[in-house]
């Protein structure tokens, strides 16, 4: 199995989708679980990719690629996942989206599978969301967590401005705000004053379960 993990790893860093779909198809054949199969073996390959990018070591064609064997692989394993998500309750509601100016999003579609998946509504509001929009949106779903994802340095500026327009708003104390992404990092987190970080979908989830307790 554990080869079976390296496998799905190398086949997102080398951006190869036929190969992905090949080893997500395997993984449900072997009943390994969907969400082991996004969390041990894929989805440590876009973060291999995601941090050498943020170092400037890969070109933006890389990445590219990488995400369209990711999707590559999550289209084989939605079905499965979807078993799993009508199996659970709604524990609550949160809004996510990529932050204003920054259009990579396969970290936020990750997370919103296993936010899903763990008894989460999950309005998805895209990728280049404007602060404003997730305002808005969190307000008129009466939402409970607001999470907003960033891969690069450039657009992280948005994350404080969101958790400042709250709070200019008068109604910071009525979301918390989860922060994540390939140059988020916990102690930047926590400086905003974010209620929660992610830095993997594990640690998403338990954030999420313990901002909602």
């Amino acid at each position: 199995m554990a080869a079976l993990l390296e496998q799905m790893k190398a086949a997102i860093i080398d951006g190869d989708p036929e190969k992905a779909t090949t080893l997500a198809q395997t993984a449900l054949d072997q009943d390994m679980s969907p969400l082991e199969a996004l969390e041990k073996g894929f989805s440590p390959g876009m973060s291999v990719l995601g941090d050498r990018f943020e170092k400037r070591e890969v070109f933006l064609t890389e990445l590219l690629l990488a995400e369209e064997a990711m999707n590559a692989a999550v289209e084989v394993l939605k079905p499965k996942i979807a078993e799993l998500k009508s199996q659970t309750q709604t524990k609550g509601k949160v809004v996510i989206g990529v932050i204003q100016g920054d259009v990579h999003d396969i970290g936020k579609n990750i997370i919103k599978l296993f936010l899903s998946v763990s008894g989460y509504e999950v309005i998805d509001l895209g990728r280049d969301v404007p602060v404003r929009q997730f305002i808005e949106t969190a307000q008129k779903e009466n939402a409970d967590i607001i999470a907003a994802s960033a891969l690069m340095t450039t657009t992280m500026i948005y994350m404080p401005e969101l958790i400042k327009q709250l709070g200019e708003r008068g109604i910071r104390d009525q979301f918390k705000v989860m922060v994540g992404g390939a140059p988020v990092v916990r102690s930047w987190a926590a400086e905003i004053g974010s209620d929660g970080y992610g830095r993997t979908t594990r640690e998403a989830i338990a954030e999420a379960d313990r901002l909602v307790e």
